[in-house]
């Protein structure tokens, strides 16, 4: 099954995160399929970049988004 997730950078207590599609077995940090997009949520307020198209490519091909994107994904396109 494939997912679409936040995987972590960034230094300690400095967090970055990448919104990816990736195999839902794969680590958090591990091997993913595609970025599709960025979360910052050091800056006020928090920054969020989604490519939209890719993420609804995903989704209409069966990516199942974790409860934070979808919440992301919603502030997003709000």
């Amino acid at each position: 099954m494939v997912k679409i997730r936040l995987t972590r950078l960034g230094a300690h207590k400095k967090p970055f995160y990448r919104i990816i599609v990736a195999d839902s077995r794969a680590r958090r940090d591990g091997p993913f399929i595609e970025i599709v997009g960025t979360y910052d949520p050091k800056k006020e307020p928090s920054e969020i970049k989604v490519d939209s198209e890719r993420v609804k490519y995903w989704i209409s091909n069966g990516a199942q988004p974790t409860d934070r994107v979808k919440r992301l994904l919603q502030k997003a396109a709000a």
